[in-house]
């Protein structure tokens, strides 16, 4: 790496321009590049580790850091300011990067290599992941690595008239019916991820085109960028079994292998080739087990290969755009909002749903401030679903990433915080697991929030497809299962609804994939999704028109923001007894949105009524039936709304004289009462009085003789009988 001078190239795309710099920063890295564009900057820095060929797989870890600095941010918490542990965003992010470059590696490179992408800088509007994806590639391609790249990537988006728009800005995005990442090479793609608004499949093959073009252009400055810095790669030597070992490895397994491959059609279990491995590995001592395992890997993954490839049998008889058996059902939890359960083939997902009130929402603290999720789906996936004994905890990144893809997929057909101001989360349990069990988990999410009585408004499928290349043959597979994606070429996940597609993600093994294969995926996929959509309308083809009777109530009231006061009261004490009193939660949006949540209906009307009551505009001349609330010799205090009272003198009680209030009404007493006056202070004055008994009153006030004149100077004046105070000389 060159570290004597700072090394620059840039590309335009879409008017923007993104600068890859090498020299300035971390030295010591095997390769380090700042990616920049507009006032967003990224680092990032890739290290080769040493040799560990005994994991058995590549040891490639990737990272991305959010740097809150970025943004001028601080930590909100009181007690932690430093960044914690990685968001769910931040885990998807670096998957995003680990899936694009992991197919790139030699096979036999098994050096620990680790990616650190830096968010330094953020501008909040140009996206930084596109930025890390395309620092990784170029960090890779100037070090000693063995990397069969460059790659790059782009985002594609839609403007208002549905013209597509690459890199589009973060505002942009929020107006955009198509949330697409693309990375590939200059030939072909290597990684797809999506969320849509019901597009067409003829409007995805279109835009990711439209990625292939720029992404040529961004992979072209990379290259210049390596051919300056001239990195010396490490030889990476491909070690050969000889054949004589293969043939006696072979002639030990051939027969039971054949035997197996012929049986995995009348249900054979994916088991068995390893009791073939551990049979072959005790017969022949002499040679190593890694050996052994992958001369009859090899073996069977060619043949399945072949056999699929020239014949068009898979493994368990279907025909290449064949859907396993579908089966599903609704309520199965008594005590939970919403569930339902989803099986095709071996694979079967359990998901649940739960109501909450909006003061649920997940908060995320993140570069772009405080953000809340309204709508939150968990993925698990335990070890018993595929017959293991493993850990059991917090969720790895493949879990997170597949809960995200199934949330993404659901999202577009979720009804409006105004229509429904739930909070919602789905919990998809994976019961049992033979490939796509995250399309599963969508199919059963679907009908769960169905079952829950959301108003979706369209059931979504999902389908998971394959790929087998043999020479220049593609082979594209419907509905793979786990054998099919193990020794298969490609997986790529298709979710949607009966009228376009809600979101797709792709992950190949190979070095990328034409555009032609990608739409005949596609197309083929449309199909299937159509398929499981039938079958699912089969068993609950509308949202239930009531919710759970254990769900909680919700009502929501739109105040005047000048009336948000009133609700709270000093010191909050009037919110509080409105929730101590009707036991409901009550939470009071800026804009004057209340929102209302209790178990009970009688508890949410009597919250409503009175928050309604609070914060109405009472008219002079309204008439209302209230309830004496406090009783004083001068007027009772009678309650209009809950929360509003008034005054009603004693004069304004009774037509005739009263001499003691409590003759005419007592606490508790209900008295239909008419507005005469509000002050300036909001005090109302009341009376109980009819107009005509009003008028009677006047009149024989009127009518009264005049009270005569006080004498003065006597002895009850006051003034003449106060004795005079003595002046002081």
């Amino acid at each position: 790496m060159l570290k004597d001078k700072i090394v620059s190239k840039s590309v335009t795309i879409n008017n923007q321009e993104i600068t890859i710099e090498v020299g300035q920063f971390a030295q010591q890295a095997s390769g380090a590049v700042i990616v920049k564009s507009n006032d967003t900057v990224v680092q990032v820095t890739v290290v080769a580790g040493r040799e560990n060929p005994s994991l058995g797989y590549f040891p490639l870890s990737v990272e991305y850091q959010e740097k809150l600095y970025a943004a001028g941010v601080i930590k909100g918490s009181r007690w932690v300011k430093r960044e914690g542990k990685p968001t769910d965003e931040a885990i998807l992010k670096a998957r995003l990067i680990d899936r694009s470059i992991r197919p790139l590696f030699p096979k036999s490179y098994m050096n620990e290599v680790q990616v650190i992408v830096s968010v330094l800088s953020y501008d909040k509007q140009t996206n930084p992941d596109i930025l890390g994806l395309i620092g990784a590639s170029a960090a890779l391609s100037i070090s000693n690595i063995p990397f069969q790249g460059p790659i790059a990537a782009v985002r594609v988006g839609t403007d208002k008239e549905d013209n597509l728009v690459v890199n589009p800005s973060k505002k942009d995005l929020e107006a955009s019916k198509l949330d697409l990442v693309v990375s590939g090479s200059d030939q072909a793609i290597v990684m797809v991820e999506a969320g849509a608004n019901e597009i067409s499949e003829s409007l995805t093959v279109k835009a990711l085109k439209k990625a292939g073009e720029e992404i040529k252009k961004i992979t072209t400055t990379i290259n210049q960028l390596a051919t300056e810095i001239k990195p010396q790669k490490v030889e990476v030597v491909e070690e050969k079994i000889e054949e004589t070992i293969k043939k006696q490895i072979l002639d030990k397994a051939k027969t039971s292998l054949d035997d197996y491959i012929k049986r995995l059609k009348k249900g054979a279990s994916n088991s068995e080739i390893y009791d073939i491995q551990n049979a072959v590995i005790e017969e022949l001592e002499e040679l190593e087990s890694a050996t052994i395992k992958e001369v009859i890997n090899t073996y069977f993954n060619d043949a399945l290969r072949k056999q699929l490839s020239e014949k068009k049998i898979r493994p368990d008889g279907r025909t290449t755009d064949q859907v396993r058996y579908l089966s599903s059902a609704v309520s199965l939890l008594p005590r939970t909002h919403g569930s339902a359960m989803f099986k095709r083939g071996a694979t079967q997902a359990l998901s649940v749903v739960t109501l909450g009130s909006p003061s649920l929402e997940q908060l995320v603290e993140d570069l772009d401030g405080e953000t809340s999720l309204r709508y939150m789906h968990h993925y698990n996936f335990p070890p018993f679903c595929v017959g293991e004994a493993g850990r059991v905890g917090w969720p790895k990144r493949r879990e997170i990433g597949h809960g995200a893809l199934a949330q993404r997929a659901i999202e577009p057909m979720l009804p409006t915080k105004e229509d429904f101001p739930y909070a919602i989360r789905v919990v998809s349990e994976i019961m049992s697991s033979n490939g796509s069990s995250s399309m599963a988990s969508v199919c059963g999410s679907s009908l769960s929030l169905m079952d829950a009585g959301v108003p979706l408004k369209k059931p979504v499928a999902g389908i998971a497809m394959g790929l087998m290349k043999l020479g220049d043959e593609y082979t594209v597979l419907t509905d793979i299962q786990g054998l099919e994606d193990h020794i298969g070429d490609m997986d790529f996940k298709v979710a949607g609804t009966k009228d376009g597609i809600t979101a797709l993600q792709m992950d190949i093994k190979i070095s990328g994939i034409p555009f032609d294969v990608l739409e005949t995926a596609l197309n083929q996929a449309k199909v299937a999704r159509f398929t499981i959509l039938e079958s699912m309308a089969a068993t609950l083809d509308a949202p239930r028109e009531k919710l759970s009777l254990y769900a909680p109530k919700i009502a929501t009231v739109n105040i005047p923001v000048e009336k948000i006061g009133e609700l709270i009261g000093p010191g909050g004490r009037q919110i509080k007894e409105i929730i101590k009193t009707t036991e409901c939660e009550v939470n009071v949006d800026d804009d004057g949105r209340v929102t209302i949540t209790g178990e009970t209906d009688e508890n949410l009307e009597k919250a409503v009524t009175w928050i309604q009551g609070l914060t109405r505009v009472i008219q002079v001349g309204e008439e209302f039936d209230g309830t004496v609330v406090r009783v004083e010799n001068y007027g009772a205090f009678i309650e209009l709304l809950p929360g509003r009272d008034g005054m009603a003198h004693v004069s304004k009680l009774s037509p005739e004289f009263v001499k003691n209030i409590n003759d005419v009404v007592k606490l508790g007493d209900t008295l239909h009462v008419r507005v005469t006056k509000i002050d300036e202070m909001n005090r109302i004055d009341l009376t109980a009085l009819t107009p005509e008994q009003e008028d009677q009153a006047r009149q024989q006030q009127q009518s009264r003789p005049p009270r005569p004149p006080r004498a003065q100077g006597g002895f009850n004046d006051r003034r003449s009988a106060s004795p005079r105070r003595p002046q002081r000389y």
